[in-house]
């Protein structure tokens, strides 16, 4: 269909849990192919719908150049010790710090055909399902960072060009 904008830090629409999916037609099929055209550029390891402007329970991954999606995935199982990783989003551009992420995950959801899909797995694959995962739930990755991490997180984010041009 159509590579979407992605929306930026700021934006309600990335601070509410999305909706889940009740209904599988035209429009969902449209928003899978958004996601996927949306996630497939260079540097993309996962997308949210939300991400696009869009609050329905739906997100697209690109691990490995594999790309895939699942409708109202659920966060079912996380295994190991939280560990520091390096992490960005696409709608916080430009900026990156440490975060703590399971080492292991799995989610649960449906395909476009209402059948059910499981994705599970570690290292990005892991962190892209717990980062994605939060954003359905209204959360950024900013969140959860050591509060030391936040302060200089959120001052950076107020002085990135991209906030300053949207206030």
């Amino acid at each position: 269909m159509t590579v979407r904008p992605i929306r930026l830090f700021g934006d309600p629409v990335l601070r509410s849990a999305a909706d889940p999916i009740r209904v599988i037609d035209a429009s969902t099929e449209a928003l899978v192919a958004d996601l996927i055209d949306t996630v497939r550029l260079p540097g993309r390891a996962g997308l949210a719908a939300p991400q696009i402007g869009v609050s329905l329970r739906a997100f697209s991954l690109n691990i490995d150049g594999e790309i895939s999606y699942v409708l109202n995935p659920e966060l079912i199982e996380v295994r190991g010790e939280a560990e520091l990783v390096d992490e960005g989003c696409l709608s916080v551009p430009g900026l990156g710090y440490p975060r703590r992420r399971y080492p292991w995950a799995r989610v649960v959801g449906t395909d476009l055909q209402g059948h059910p899909v499981e994705f599970a797995g570690d290292g990005l694959l892991a962190q892209a399902l717990q980062h994605e995962s939060d954003h359905l739930d209204g959360r950024l990755y900013i969140e959860g960072l050591e509060p030391e991490v936040k302060r200089a997180a959120m001052r950076a984010v107020r002085e990135s060009e991209w906030f300053a041009a949207r206030v």
